[in-house]
């Protein structure tokens, strides 16, 4: 287990159980009856086995007391990372899955977003998505938001409020052809760009930070993208995008951007793949374009759920894993018709099944490495792994407290487990219900407070 040099002067949390986590090595590492301390700063203080108590309470000064004890049937696991989720969609969820992607964004996307120059709509959604997000154990969120400045301050706003770790993006698009009014002038979005950021880094939120977000390609000039990757550049900040989704749309990219070889090379020769860039999907990039994608530190979300659900393609995340991509998961709601990221687990896996059954040779992803990518595999993608994304001394707890038979829950143990079968049953089958505490950097957030009741 891992170890700490000097003490912490003040604890705020100590737990004993079962901790599982995943490192860099091992997909799924269980530390049974283990000890973990939480500093007053949300840190973890130190990991050390449970039979050490006595010698670590004096060396912490804790009395033994102050430990919160779990159950047979409880674990914790680090918070899951939604690397991709529309915030505004949260209003038409679970519907309008009828079309493939452009007729989509057209008929359902573009109309009901904006909606959010209304500031009253855009708290009543805003509110919802980041609880609901919360309470299904997404302890990290990668939003998008609308072109609308305000709204998308609003929104990081939100996110403080109930302590959610987030990337936060005001949208930019200055190109749409079938929606006219939902879109901004270069000029418009470029500065407008430059406000959010400026006005939600004023804010001084520990948590919460902008991400430059040029909507796609398609609904963006070359001019734009240009300036959104200097505006990335010159203040240190977060891209994320979407890439090569479905085969229209990067037939459309080829057409609109003839200097460029690949879809993959627009967003490079813009300045916009960068080792703190994540593109969502994926589905149709050549392993050349995935090269570059190594080679410039820049990862993607994989979004099994939207990707079927608009048939737009199936990843093969196999293949991205072994060209040594970064990669985590995605909900992209609307597009993905469930807010939770064990949907998106499952969702991963199915699909890598669907990938076996059309060629028995694929190497089927297991359960463990997509556990990864739902924790650590997401913090890496969003170049967050040095703060959260498992439980190592130094890092935010950011924390899943799991009971798998929660009375009425959707689990039933018919005999005693061992974790690693608790972890495999709460994946596959666990919910909200199951996740009796949410905590990011040491702060229980879920249940929520009487404040974030309000």
């Amino acid at each position: 287990m891992a170890n700490s040099n000097r003490p912490s002067t003040t604890t705020a949390h100590i737990f004993r159980g079962t901790f599982i986590h995943a490192t860099q090595q091992t997909a799924v590492q269980i530390l049974e009856d283990a000890l973990l301390g939480v500093d007053t700063e949300g840190k973890i203080a130190f990991i050390r086995k449970g039979e050490e108590l006595d010698k670590v309470s004096q060396a912490f000064g804790f009395s033994p007391s102050k430990v919160t004890q779990l159950t047979q049937h409880e674990f914790f696991m680090p918070g899951m990372v939604d690397t991709h989720i529309h915030a505004p969609q949260y209003s038409y969820i679970g519907t309008a899955l009828d079309m493939p992607l452009l007729e989509w964004l057209n008929t359902y996307t573009f109309p009901m977003e904006s909606r959010f120059k209304d500031m009253d709509f855009a708290r009543k959604v805003y509110n919802q998505v980041v609880r609901r997000t919360l309470r299904n154990g997404t302890t990290t969120a990668c939003y998008f938001a609308t072109i609308h400045t305000d709204a998308s301050l609003l929104l990081g706003d939100i996110a403080h409020k109930f302590g959610q770790r987030a990337l936060v993006g005001k949208v930019c698009m200055d190109i749409n052809n079938f929606v006219k009014h939902y879109k901004e002038s270069s000029q418009e979005s470029h500065e407008e760009t430059r406000r959010f950021i400026a006005e939600l880094l004023e804010k001084k939120y520990p948590l919460v930070k902008p991400v430059v977000t040029p909507r796609f390609a398609l609904s963006c000039t070359g001019a734009l993208l240009g300036e959104l990757g200097e505006i990335a550049k010159n203040n240190n900040l977060h891209i994320q995008s979407h890439i090569s989704e479905n085969v229209e749309e990067v037939k459309l990219v080829k057409d609109l951007f003839r200097d460029s070889k690949s879809y993959t090379e627009v967003y490079h020769k813009f300045n916009l793949l960068t080792d703190k860039t994540v593109m969502a999907h994926g589905c149709h990039l050549s392993d050349e374009e995935l090269v570059l994608f190594r080679e410039t530190g820049a990862s993607l979300s994989h979004c099994p759920n939207s990707n079927i659900s608009l048939c737009s393609g199936l990843l093969n995340v196999r293949n991205v894993l072994n060209l040594k991509v970064k990669l985590g998961l995605g909900t992209d709601v609307a597009g993905g018709y469930s807010a939770s990221m064990l949907d998106a687990v499952r969702k991963a896996v199915e699909t890598s099944k669907l990938l076996t059954i059309q060629d028995p040779k694929h190497d089927t992803l297991t359960f463990e490495e997509v556990f990864r990518l739902a924790t650590l595999g997401g913090s890496q993608a969003l170049s967050l792994d040095n703060q959260t994304g498992n439980f190592e001394v130094g890092k935010d707890f950011d924390a899943l407290r799991v009971n798998v038979s929660i009375p009425d829950g959707p689990i039933d143990l018919v005999q005693p487990e061992e974790p690693k079968i608790l972890l495999e049953k709460f994946l596959n089958m666990g919910d909200d219900r199951n996740i009796v505490e949410v905590y990011v950097a040491g702060k229980k957030v879920v249940p929520f407070t009487e404040l974030t009741e309000e």
